[in-house]
């Protein structure tokens, strides 16, 4: 059985919020519950990308310190950060 993009977003929104990290969960779940519900289907598959990557490097891709992957150099990412530059 296929998920529904609802039902994808929701899930997409709790694995923001519960990564294992506070600092990383902070920063994922407001962006996640301001953004995700706006994403196409594309995006949010690229999202889902980014969150796969763990915490550690999610938080070395954010702040700097790794060079962007080249197949997570997506819009959702360039979201996220401006998403974060902006707090």
């Amino acid at each position: 059985m296929s998920e529904n993009q609802q039902d994808k977003v929701r899930r997409l929104i709790y694995q923001s919020c519960y990564t294992g990290t506070r600092e990383t969960d902070t920063l994922l779940c407001g962006f996640a519950k301001e953004k995700l519900p706006e994403m196409d289907a594309a995006e949010l598959e690229s999202y889902e990308a980014l969150l796969e990557l763990g915490d550690p490097a999610i938080w070395a891709v954010i702040s700097g310190q790794l060079d962007v992957p080249a197949n997570l150099d997506t819009k959702a990412l360039d979201l996220l950060i401006a998403h974060v530059k902006a707090r």
